[in-house]
């Protein structure tokens, strides 16, 4: 071990470049290095670019000359100096770039090293000063007579104090003043006994910490055991000499140095020799954006010094100046062909939204159109299947969670049937929330499985939290089997699709020829058509005991009532069908129709008599055909029919 004098010690000497970066690049900053490393190359580039354009001028007037004639000539000359243009912007861009890149990374680099060979000067010093009290020792037999001026002539601005520990006991410390605490067993303490052995064990000098001070700040701590010999020469322990420094104090001018120079840092250390996990010494930031460092080990520990420039690793006022420069030259060869380019695009553009349905993404009617006679032209003689299928019940879904869940439910069903069928198949919503398809070069019978399965996937969608199943219903034809003309096949799909309507909805028909466009006429009625001209009284509500409310009224019970309209007739009944009943019947009608829910007689009709409020005060006699039913939507409700008992006495009692 080489251990420095006492007057090398105090007046300790330390490398520090306040005002330049280190190293030949020192004199420059960062930006100023790139304009001076880039100006030439840029001139460079740019000599080569004109080069090559009024190489390819010639090229096209000798062409002029000698009548060559060739397709798109107006446009394809601009075209092939836009592109040729953009890919060498972006080869001198990116080449500008990684060589910045790699510029600034390895100016990065020799910053690291410079600073963190500063900062082991700097805990060299601290260390200087456990060797010079080591060097006392052993000269004098194990004793240092006047402790606090020698230590007193060794203290520096970083220093919080020196000490010497006797068998690692603590006895001297200067200075003494708030240092008191540190009058410690080291071998025996709890938090530093585990490193000073190895300490001791190895004749280590160990840097511990940093440790946050009760006082406040934090500290390293320099132990280096020091060992004597006795008489038969045979060498023992005798302490340890120590130095507290404090941090970030020593590597301050470091430190300042960086954050001139527009770098961000940390300084990591493992807090032992014990441990391989890293703590932070020092730093400018908490985020660093891959650093560069420079490792090294002193003190037992490892040390990592991580730098990064504060703009990071991209100069981008140099990339910009670049981009400038070469778009502008672009632009100035191809001014011509803008126009004639923009227009193409918004022509392409304007036919995708023509051919595109714009909520799905699939092919409109149109597109769909477009897209079955490209396919038709060369494959007249292929089978193909036509699928026409809609969601059943869509108008319900819209009425009761909105148009917006309605429009997630198209959606959802768009993207599943994209999914389903082969990557060649023909995809378009036909409208509302129909959706038709072409399966190409198949028959009917080969597609049966795969349509058959897709129909009767479960499907569902979410509204207020809670999940709601749907159907869809779904008709198929093929060509030439079932039309002699493919564009007759959507026709006999939607034959066959509405034929599963018929049939109760949720499931895959292929087309027949005994499907008969007649039988449509049992679908031309509505829900309002039947309920409003149906010859008798009928209302819906829930079979709830703590919800009894109605959700449905027919015309003919509106006039029972005597209300005008359904608004009135709920704001009449409070929308609760208890309100219908006269309080005094209240009780046996409940009872009866509880009875029919607890006994589990879903499906059949229940029969009660009971007086039913008018709007005007009064009272009618009525029956009540009642029948519970579970709805998709509403879980247990009861259909109810009421007829007047005295339009029965008059009309049918003899």
């Amino acid at each position: 071990m080489q251990h420095r004098g006492i007057s090398q010690v105090l007046r300790p000497q330390r490398s520090r470049v306040p005002n330049q970066k280190p190293g030949v690049f020192g004199i420059f900053t960062q930006d100023e290095m790139a304009f001076r490393i880039y100006t030439k190359k840029l001139q460079n580039a740019i000599i080569k670019f004109k080069s090559f354009c009024l190489h390819i001028l010639r090229k096209y007037n000798a062409m002029t000359r000698n009548k060559i004639k060739f397709s798109h000539t107006k446009w394809l000359l601009p075209l092939w100096i836009l592109l040729i243009g953009s890919i060498v912007l972006y080869m001198i861009a990116h080449a500008v770039q990684q060589d910045d890149f790699r510029h600034i990374r390895t100016l990065a680099e020799l910053n690291a090293v410079t600073y963190g060979d500063n900062m082991i000067a700097d805990l060299n010093a601290g260390i200087n000063i456990t060797d010079t009290l080591e060097q006392i020792l052993i000269s004098t037999d194990g004793r240092i007579d006047k402790f606090d001026t020698i230590a007193g002539r060794m203290m520096t601005d970083y220093v919080r104090s020196i000490q010497v520990a006797p068998g690692g006991i603590v006895t001297d410390i200067y200075p003494a003043e708030s240092n008191e605490a540190g009058k410690i067993d080291l071998i025996h303490d709890k938090y530093r006994g585990e490193t000073v052995k190895y300490s001791i064990a190895n004749d280590a000098l160990i840097i511990h910490g940093p440790f946050e001070l009760e006082q406040g700040g934090h500290v390293l701590s320099i132990r280096n055991p020091v060992f004597l010999q006795d008489e038969k020469g045979t060498p023992y322990f005798w302490g340890m000499t120590m130095v507290i420094i404090k941090v970030p104090d020593i590597f301050q001018h470091s430190a300042d140095a960086l954050t001139n120079f527009d770098y961000q840092y940390r300084l990591s250390k493992t807090i032992s020799p014990l441990t391989d996990e890293y703590t932070v010494v020092d730093q400018s930031t908490e985020t660093l954006t891959d650093p560069v460092s420079y490792d090294f080990t002193l003190g037992g520990c490892s040390w990592k010094l991580e730098v990064m420039p504060t703009d990071g690793w991209k100069n981008d006022k140099l990339l910009l100046l670049v981009v400038l420069w070469g778009i502008a030259v672009i632009l100035l060869l191809v001014v011509l062909t803008i126009s004639i380019l923009f227009v193409d695009e918004q022509r392409k553009k304007f036919l995708r939204l023509s051919l595109t349905d714009s909520m799905t993404g699939l092919l409109n009617r149109n597109g769909f159109n477009l897209q079955l006679e490209e396919y038709l032209e060369g494959n007249k003689q292929k089978n193909c299947v036509g699928i026409l299928l809609d969601v059943d019940n869509f108008k319900f879904i819209n009425d009761v969670y909105g148009h917006t869940i309605g429009d997630q439910v198209l959606l959802q069903l768009s993207q599943s049937l994209v999914q389903a069928f082969p990557d060649n198949s023909i995809i378009a919503r036909n409208g509302g929330d129909e959706f038709c398809i072409i399966l190409k070069d198949c028959s009917a019978e080969e597609a049966a499985p795969m349509i058959d399965a897709f129909s009767k996937a479960s499907r569902s969608f979410s509204a207020k939290g809670v999940e709601h199943n749907y159907s869809i219903s779904l008709g198929y034809a093929e060509y030439p089997a079932n039309a002699e003309k493919v564009s007759d096949i959507l026709r006999y799909a939607d034959i066959a699709l509405y034929e599963v309507k018929l049939q109760g909805k949720h499931g895959a028909l292929a087309y027949r020829p005994d499907f008969h466009n007649s039988k449509r006429t049992q679908l031309g009625f509505s829900l309002s058509d039947i309920s409003d001209n149906l010859p008798g009284a009928f209302f819906i509500y829930r079979a709830d005991k703590e919800d009894e409310r109605i959700l449905y009224a027919n015309q003919e019970m509106l006039q029972l009532t005597g209300c005008k309209d359904l608004d009135d007739f709920m704001h009449f009944t409070k929308h609760q069908f208890r309100n219908l009943v006269h309080p005094e019947d209240l009780t046996q009608v409940e009872e009866s129709i509880w009875q029919q829910i607890e006994s589990g007689m879903n499906g059949y009709n229940d029969y009660v008599k009971y007086r039913l409020a008018v709007k005007d005060g009064t009272y009618k006699t009525v029956l009540d055909y009642g029948r519970i039913v579970e709805s998709e939507h509403y879980g247990s409700v009861f259909y109810v029919l009421v007829v007047d008992c005295e339009f029965i006495k008059t009309h049918y009692d003899d």
